[in-house]
């Protein structure tokens, strides 16, 4: 085998790819990070960070026939508009197959950075009722790690993003390395109140979020100026551009290729591992191979399964590391969507100040293993929403009068809406999963399909969250309360899990307790794919963790000339 031209090779320039190249770089390691997407500097190429809406293409009303034709599927993702347009992935050029009758909104970014530009930056830790799920329910394979096994490394990656929340010391949602936390407002701090009256047990508190509220080095505290989406120049937020990158840039270990589309990777059958990447230059479509000891997928879990899957040779002929016959299956996506939303009375002369950058969050509370009743569903949900008042001139078309009366009522604020949405947890089955169809993209890539649906218990959680979320509205004084009873299309979570999922058993999964492939010694996946469970939490906490903890065994073993030989579980 030939001199590899890099320790190693990072898949990926988001959340995960992002803590990757920052780890292998800080402990010593050549990296090369191949992003599929158009370079994006930080600061210089957020253009249309502070843009007033009179500056904006068309005011930022949709462009109707552009979204229609090139943005069918991204146009329905939060934080998508005129003014993020260009961080995310073109619908036209880049195309998927759904399965009949099982529509799935795949959201994909199209930069260096990936969605860490445009997350929404929620940041919990995962628990052993997470961990421990599916051994107690006998749901997907049992995990090959317990909280204790990634605790110090949520703090580890707490501490270098800034996450900045309340301390509530409940076990099933254990506390982190908070900042101070962002307020609630005086709506959301009266829900609150009503909540934690009329349901013991039940906690509402301000979302954790990685927006800073105090500086980090020369990233400074979030300011409240409002579009995070649009990218931070400030830094206040944690993005791959304003954390990670700059750090394996500053060990001079990092090299960074944008539009580089990575098709598969090469299996060398006399070694058993990775031999090397197989890349298109997406501007001028040439193919070279570049070689590294070691590989981290980490495209996003899908698109990570995706080049797994296209990776062939006769060892593997249903895709590299799938001797499990697992990888693309036990895919999961947070149902989402349902919840309800009331107006609160008594309120119509208070504001607020700022665009706080943030949710309130109300943690699951059903199937904890108390003395709560019996539910007709396992796993649980947990919620997320705000309180606003309506906008000055949001319902002017229906405000009686003219003249200076009617001028006037436009300028006062309107009545506090108060909503909830809540996330279920999806459970691991076989045949929810992504399959490489006969179609083929731009590349000559066979492009992915999504075959994936809720069932009966997500069903049953889903109306247990809505009649709940009805519930506490009214306790709080609702008014006008509306229960949201239909679930959100698959996929507009933005919450990817599975289709190589970490195991104990090599012929039921893919990875093992490190991220580490059963079958192929120096390759690493530790975006969503990895994911064998799905819990009710956001992931990405979870995904930066497992990706800074594989990332030292990797390291380490690549010293100890550990790699060369097949991986334990």
């Amino acid at each position: 085998m030939a001199q590899a031209e890099f320790d190693a090779i990072v898949v990926g320039s988001g959340i995960t790819g992002g803590w990757a190249a920052k780890e292998l770089c800080e402990r010593g390691l050549k990296v090369l990070m191949l992003e599929r997407g158009r370079m994006v500097e930080h600061g210089k190429d957020y253009v249309t960070e502070h843009l007033p809406r009179w500056k904006m293409p068309n005011r930022n009303l949709p462009d109707r026939q552009l979204y229609e034709t090139d943005y069918y599927i991204q146009r329905r993702a939060r934080g998508f508009d005129s003014t993020t347009l260009h961080f995310w992935n073109n619908d036209r050029l880049n195309p998927y197959q759904q399965a009949p009758g099982k529509p799935y909104n795949w959201f994909r970014a199209d930069v260096v950075g990936g969605k860490s530009l445009m997350w929404g930056r929620h940041s919990y830790r995962w628990s052993d009722l997470d961990f421990e799920a599916n051994r107690r329910d006998h749901h997907g394979c049992d995990w090959p790690i317990r909280y204790r096994d990634i605790k110090d490394w949520y703090s580890h990656v707490e501490r270098f993003i800034g996450v900045s929340g309340e301390a509530l010391g409940l076990a099933h949602l254990p506390d982190g390395e908070f900042q101070p936390p962002m307020d609630l407002n005086i709506v959301e701090k009266s829900f609150k109140r009503a909540v934690e009256t009329s349901f013991p047990g039940r906690h509402l508190t301000i979302g954790r979020v990685a927006n800073l509220t105090r500086p980090i080095g020369d990233r400074t505290a979030c300011h409240y100026c409002g579009p995070c989406q649009r990218g931070c120049t400030a830094g206040a937020y944690f993005s791959s551009q304003s954390s990670t990158l700059p750090a394996a840039r500053k060990t001079g270990n990092f090299t960074l290729r944008p539009d580089s589309v990575v098709e598969s990777l090469e299996f060398d059958e006399k070694t058993g591992r990775i031999a090397a990447v197989r890349v298109i230059d997406a501007n001028t479509r040439q193919r070279q191979r570049v070689s590294a000891r070691v590989v981290f997928l980490c495209a996003s879990a899908f698109a990570s399964v995706q080049i797994l899957l296209n990776s062939t040779s006769r060892s593997f002929p249903q895709g590299l590391a799938n001797r499990s016959g697992t990888l693309g299956r036990y895919v999961m996506d947070h149902m989402h969507g349902q919840g309800a939303g009331a107006v609160i009375p008594g309120f119509d002369a208070k504001y607020y100040y700022g665009n706080r950058p943030n949710s309130f969050y109300l943690p699951r509370f059903r199937n904890l293993g108390g003395d709560e009743p019996s539910m007709d569903f396992v796993r649980g949900y947990g919620y997320q929403g705000m309180a606003m008042p309506m906008e000055w001139n949001a319902n002017w078309y229906s405000t009686p009068g003219f003249g200076a009366d009617f001028k006037r009522a436009l300028r006062r604020p309107g009545h506090w809406l108060l909503f909830m949405l809540g996330f279920v947890e999806c459970l691991p089955y076989e045949d929810n999963r992504v399959v490489l169809d006969r179609q083929t993209d731009r590349f000559g890539i066979p492009q992915l399909r999504f075959e994936l649906s809720y069932r009966e218990n997500e069903t049953r959680a889903g109306r247990d969250m809505v009649e709940q979320a009805v519930a506490m509205m009214k306790a709080a004084g609702g008014v006008d309360v509306q229960a949201l009873e239909q679930p959100f299309t698959a996929g507009t979570s933005i919450h990817e899990f599975g289709g190589a999922r970490m195991g104990r058993d090599p012929h039921t999964s893919v990875l093992n307790a490190r991220n580490q492939a059963h079958d192929v010694p120096n390759l690493f996946v530790t975006d969503g794919a990895c994911m064998s469970s799905s819990s009710c939490v956001n992931p990405s906490l979870t995904y930066m963790a497992l990706t800074a903890r594989a990332a030292e065994f990797a390291a380490a073993g690549l010293k100890a000339g550990r790699l060369t030989s097949h991986a334990g579980a």
